[in-house]
């Protein structure tokens, strides 16, 4: 300040000069706001739960929206489907069609189909808003199976997270019901075709199957109580069980610490992330609005399931070439593949497992398969941490496998159930597809197992040379002895550490088969398994580089050679803990 000014300001004035200025007072609005939130408070207490949440670390990496598209394409759902709940009428009861769409105008058909010929023509939005549900609800399937791949070959299903895991296999089936019900309801041929079809799965069970479809149907094929029973558990039951769950997980991920890829400055004690407020609030909203407006885009320009094409439900007509949604696909090939011998009588009762093994006992199975993993996989690694770090799937090379292996059987299933299509379109014999399929379900996932885990082995040895090595600077350096060798670039610490922060990979050593005092362990034969199966899983390794190794490497060029031929130690952790890599 200069002198003049300063001699401008009374000598009281400048014992202030230092202060901060005053901050206006809250507004009224702010005042009465602020007194309500208070008046909550008070009687509810949300505030910690509130700030906990507004304090919630996330990590930052775009594997972690799968889940997000999927909770949001369930939001769009919901909100479209209460939309077309005002003008749907859940009815099988006959009528003559006198709508906008002059081919169909005249021909009787239930009530559900009539309105919903009616939402797709003289509701303004009404096909729109249809096509967005229809979409929003393959959205959704397709972003939950993508999520749980990713946490399936990511390791995030291990301890704490094993019911998190479970919630997810129970989403995952009743959205797979959710879909079938909803595509059933318009009471189209190829809907109703389907229904059909579920009603000659429930006759199927052995015993029970007769009373089974009675009791569903209200009688006798098709009946009129099956459509309102659909419409029931598709707009209440089914929904109801979904936000419960959904909201089950998404409060287990907020207490939980959330799962994290490995890098510097990560641990299995911290998250390194945004806030939820104001970064993640802000982000997480304008991801909603790009998933709602591709999805509204989607839904305006590419038609999906265009029941008046078909026509109304007739028992007697069968549209050819009829198939389900892609994520019931697999279920359908099941029921293709299965031999007709698998059906015969015994005591009185007709056992048709040709079809039940296909259509009632194939997704439970698996879904139950699914839902045991993560304790098969801690039993046989005797592995009781919690993971906070996710695995890279190259490091865990037999995991990777066996996912690959599934996903291959799935595959060959789905693909199982276009056999006819593929038949005329490759001017093929469908029996020599149905007999290829056949073998494929049990030959493919063994080769696919094979060729991941040597994949994965190979660029586990590709990281590790990359470790010692250095990137090829395709620069050619002539020493003073005239030799010649191409010079490599050392990696720098952040490039390094996801190369070798992971644990060296040992089986489980069989113990001796005798307690302390010397007599036979009955859990002898589980130890031997347990044994055998920690050898399938860890005994082909690839360890990661040690300090010893790097530093071998870094000073001559040529002594981790001698390390790997077994001279060297083998102290993996210490390169982690000393940071000296």
């Amino acid at each position: 300040m200069s002198a003049e000014s300063m001699d401008n300001i009374r000598p009281a004035d400048r014992l202030r000069e230092g202060d901060s200025p005053a901050t206006p007072p809250p507004s009224a609005g702010a005042k009465r706001l602020g007194g309500v939130v208070g008046w909550v408070d008070d009687r509810l207490g949300p505030a910690k739960a509130v700030n906990y949440l507004m304090k919630k670390v996330f990590p930052d990496h775009w594997s972690f929206m799968l889940g997000e598209i999927a909770m949001y394409s369930m939001i769009i759902c919901l909100l479209t489907g209460v939309f077309l709940t005002f003008w749907f009428v859940p009815s099988a009861g006959h009528v003559p069609y006198d709508g906008s769409y002059i081919p169909l105008q005249g021909v009787h058909m239930s009530e559900a189909y009539a309105s919903s010929l009616n939402i797709s023509f003289d509701v303004k939005g009404g096909l729109l808003i249809r096509q967005m549900h229809h979409w929003a609800a393959l959205m959704f399937i397709v972003a939950l199976s993508a999520h749980m791949l990713r946490v399936f070959f990511t390791g995030a299903f291990r301890k704490p997270r094993e019911m998190n895991w479970i919630i997810g296999c129970i989403l995952s089936l009743l959205a797979l019901l959710e879909g079938f019900m909803g595509y059933s309801l318009p009471d189209d041929l190829l809907s109703g075709t389907g229904i059909r079809a579920a009603q000659g799965f429930m006759l199927s069970a052995p015993v029970i199957g007769s009373y089974l479809a009675y009791i569903f149907f209200g009688g006798d094929f098709p009946g009129e109580a099956i459509i309102p029973r659909l419409y029931g558990l598709h707009v209440l039951l089914l929904p109801a069980l979904l936000i419960g769950l959904f909201t089950a997980h998404i409060v287990m991920v907020a207490v939980q610490k959330h799962t994290q890829y490995p890098g510097p400055g990560r641990t299995n004690d911290n998250v390194v992330g945004f806030p939820v407020m104001p970064v993640y609030a802000a982000k997480a909203g304008g991801f909603f609005f790009i998933v709602f407006g591709f999805t509204a885009l989607l839904s305006a320009l590419v038609q999906i399931n265009a029941i008046w094409v078909y026509g109304p439900y007739d028992p007697s007509a069968v549209t050819a070439g009829s198939q389900p949604d892609w994520y019931m696909g697999f279920a359908d090939g099941a029921l293709r593949l299965l031999p007709g011998w698998l059906e015969f009588e015994a005591f009185g009762f007709t056992f048709s497992f040709n079809v039940s093994i296909g259509a009632l006992m194939l997704i439970p199975v698996m879904y139950g398969i699914m839902a045991i993993y993560p304790f098969i996989e801690a039993w046989v690694t005797g592995d009781k941490r919690e993971h906070h770090l996710l695995d890279r799937p190259r490091n865990q090379p037999t995991r990777t496998a066996l996912g690959v292996a599934a996903l291959t059987f799935y595959g060959a299933l789905l693909f199982a159930a276009g056999n006819d299509i593929m038949a005329i379109k490759l001017h093929m014999s469908i029996n020599d597809i149905t007999y290829f399929f056949r073998a494929g379900v049990f030959i493919l996932p063994i080769i696919a197992f094979w060729v991941t885990r040597r994949m994965c082995l190979s660029l586990q040895r590709a990281d590790r040379n990359l470790v010692l090595h250095g990137r090829e600077t395709g620069r050619v350096v002539r020493t003073a002895d005239g030799k010649f060798f191409e010079l490599h670039e050392p990696l720098d610490d952040y490039t390094r550490w996801p190369l070798v922060q992971q644990e060296r990979q040992v089986p489980l050593e069989l113990g001796s088969g005798v307690d302390a005092h010397g007599v036979a362990d009955r859990s002898g034969r589980s130890s031997k398994r347990r044994a055998r199966l920690s050898r399938f899983y860890f005994g082909q390794h690839v360890d990661p580089v040690t300090p010893e190794e790097l530093a071998a490497a870094h000073h001559d060029g040529h002594a981790h050679e001698a390390i790997e031929a077994g001279e060297g130690s083998r102290a993996g952790h210490a390169l982690r803990s000393t940071g000296t890599h």
